[in-house]
């Protein structure tokens, strides 16, 4: 059952005569439950896309559906996690009240936010840095306080927007893992922008291919790996490597045309 529906979305910035289109007409949707990523070239409008779908953008046409709603404001069965993790945390405040903060919008009690946040704090592994401030943890702690405050919301989809583009390597596999764990112990809809070819192959069920901007669908692709997923096992099957060659190719031609019309 679709949870999520993008219906003929567009975007343009700017009035005539300067205007950038950045998406045109997207549609898709999102079943209760799917992990599904969005890729596409460098500059395609994915941050736009998510943008939209979260409420925090007006589309210039079109219309997001979240559980037969329109979606005209951030939600609150909805959490969005940024690719810059540094400036979406409260540097002025510990872990725990960095967790806790978006919890005043819920009608918890005081007992009731103090056992969610610890209890999103311990999924994400940094039970003994609660009383920490960011400034003190590294980049990828960061990421995982900014992950633990989407989960402590409970939100019913996560939106994630490159979250990972800015750790280490070893640090992204680990955080591709939580990310799964957390989908597989919460039941979240995770809609998951990413700019890298292998992470959307290893986290989604399907992926939305873009095209060069304006913003189309170019593909969506189903991956069929077995589950759970392994940083090793599943990187290495066959069917891995197949799902990341054609992925790569539909991205290079969408590139290669942009390249083309620019160069005519």
């Amino acid at each position: 059952m679709s949870i999520l529906a993008v219906n003929e979305l567009s975007r343009v910035y700017g009035e005539r005569p300067q205007t950038t289109e950045a998406i045109r007409s997207l549609t898709f949707e999102v079943e209760e439950g799917e992990f599904v990523c969005v890729i596409g070239p460098s500059g395609c409008g994915k941050t736009t896309l998510l943008r939209c779908i979260s409420g925090l953008l007006s589309p210039t046409s079109g219309a997001v559906i979240l559980r037969g709603e329109a979606v005209v404001q951030p939600p609150e069965d909805m959490a969005l996690v940024f690719q810059e993790y540094n400036r979406s945390l409260f540097p002025w405040m510990t872990v725990r009240h960095n967790v806790a903060f978006p919890l005043r919008r819920k009608r918890l009690g005081k007992e009731g936010q103090r056992q969610r946040t610890e209890e999103a704090i311990e999924v994400v592994d940094l039970g003994g840095f609660i009383d920490h401030y960011p400034w003190q943890l590294s980049g990828g702690m960061q990421q995982r306080v900014a992950i633990a405050r989407a989960l402590a919301y409970r939100p019913s989809v996560l939106l994630m927007d490159e979250p990972f583009a800015s750790v280490d390597a070893q640090t992204r596999a680990e955080l591709e893992d939580l990310v799964l764990d957390v989908r597989r112990r919460f039941g979240m809809t995770v809609l998951f922008v990413t700019h890298d070819i292998d992470e959307s192959v290893y986290l989604g069920d399907r992926i939305v291919i873009l095209s060069r901007a304006p913003a189309r669908i170019r593909e969506t692709v189903a991956v069929d790996l077995p589950k759970p997923r392994d940083q090793i096992e599943t990187r290495g099957m066959a069917e891995f490597t197949r799902l990341r060659t054609h992925v790569q190719r539909t991205i290079r031609e969408e590139a290669g045309s942009s390249s083309a019309a620019g160069g005519g």
